[in-house]
């Protein structure tokens, strides 16, 4: 299923900036940096009221292979369960939906969000980072990545450079980032707005669908005194090949009843464009004050599909003495719709729709979360933390008439975080 595609390449090449600009040197530094192997873990539960739920155990290596060159490595397991929204609006009726092999059905009670409850999947990811200096002041990452689930796969490689200034105050990075992904959904790719088959029939456009992304970034990181630091990148990427969701659907609405019509085909699958050129601004700053530290987060991103996004994020690492820490999190997210959001289709309109997607991650909403976590260093080869956080989606009512108008059309989502992690190293 669709949960986080189109993010793991973008995940590398973050993690390869970090990695130059010293964040993880940083954050292994407290467990010294002479030792031939660093190893990072944690599990985290992620769960949705009544919708998905998220189980994904994370291991990270590091180890130096000559002065300032390391070797990263990363394993990822995500195992996803639970029901997703299909994309069709609740009627004061109970609807019954074909599955996305098309061989058999499921129904939804009369004003629910339809929920297809075959929502499962595993997905396991590997990467690899190669950190070495090519200089005194310029360093490279060069990483490749491989992601594979039962419906997806994904291939991709990074390579970013960094060059610091002679006074080691400032760091001008770019980094580059291309993968290549094959969609092979269950039953097929169907066809783009046509009808959700009855059950055993398929109508599909290929088996598999294949997309690329590339990613360009560059950004300058700059040491504004003892204490502080400022990082701005800018990203700028494209996707070209296969967007659309091959499990999301629309209602098709009589345009004076408000209910699904009549007709043989109340449902369509939704139909994305083939193409989307995405931009992101981003700043960071990170103060330390005597012992604790403060981080600030902005992010600016927006995209020729029509949505701007914005994000802030806090975090506030509070020392409490003894090898104890704690940091509060809070983040708040803000995002426009995307062109082509239709909550559904009127019937009048569904024949001159080109491209139209009832997903509710394209519509208006906010997403607030707060957290904290907790520290503590056991000695100084190793460290243990927990996090707990809650996480609230709500969008905006699109307009509503007839049988729509005593329905929630996009209903708020809740959501818990809990995560514990180990670090060592010997």
């Amino acid at each position: 299923m669709q949960l986080k595609k189109g993010q793991s390449i973008r995940g590398a090449l973050a993690t390869a900036t970090c990695t130059l600009l010293g964040t993880q040197a940083n954050e292994a530094a407290a467990f010294g940096t002479d030792t031939p192997w660093e190893f990072d873990s944690a599990i985290l539960y992620y769960s949705e009221d009544q919708r998905v739920t998220a189980v994904e155990p994370v291991f990270k290596a590091r180890k130096e292979l000559d002065d300032n060159e390391f070797l990263n490595l990363r394993l990822v397991v995500d195992v996803l369960t639970g029901a997703s929204a299909n994309g069709a609006v609740p009627m004061p009726f109970a609807q019954t939906f074909t599955t996305p092999s098309g061989d058999s059905t499921y129904a939804t009670t009369a004003n629910e969000t339809p929920l297809d409850p075959s929502f499962k999947d595993t997905r396991v990811a590997i990467s690899a980072d190669w950190e070495k200096p090519i200089n005194r002041t310029l360093r490279g990452v060069y990483g490749a990545y491989l992601s594979r689930e039962y419906d997806y796969t994904s291939l991709g490689g990074s390579a970013t450079f960094a060059k610091d200034s002679e006074d080691k105050n400032r760091t001008y990075t770019a980094g580059i980032a291309f993968s290549y992904d094959l969609v092979s959904p269950v039953g097929g790719a169907p066809i783009g707005l046509s009808p959700m088959p009855v059950p055993g029939k398929k109508q599909i456009s290929s088996e598999d669908e294949g997309k690329t992304v590339v990613d360009l970034l560059f950004g300058v990181t700059q040491v504004l005194d003892r204490q502080s630091l400022l990082q701005l990148n800018y990203t700028i990427g494209t996707n070209n090949g296969y967007l659309t969701d091959p499990y999301k659907i629309l209602s098709v609405i009589d345009n004076a009843s408000g209910e699904i019509t009549g007709t043989d085909d109340p449902y369509l699958f939704e139909n994305r464009p083939d193409s989307r050129l995405s931009q992101a601004l981003y700043a960071k700053y990170i103060h330390q004050f005597n012992e604790d530290v403060v981080y600030l987060t902005y992010r600016f991103f927006w995209d020729d599909w029509g949505i701007n996004s914005h994000t802030i994020d806090v975090r506030y690492r509070y020392e409490l003495g003894g090898g104890h820490y704690l940091q509060p999190h809070a983040r708040y997210y803000l995002q426009s719709r995307a062109d082509f959001y239709k909550p559904y289709l009127l019937e009048n309109e569904a024949a001159g729709t080109e491209t139209a997607s009832a997903d509710y991650r394209l519509g208006d909403m906010t997403t607030t979360t707060l957290g904290l976590l907790y520290g503590l260093e056991i000695s100084e080869k190793s460290e243990v933390t927990i996090r707990a956080e809650v996480m609230k989606q709500s969008g905006d009512e699109p307009s509503k008439f007839g049988a729509l108008n005593n329905q929630t059309l996009f209903p708020d989502v809740d959501a818990v975080i809990v995560q514990a992690g180990y670090s060592f190293h010997f």
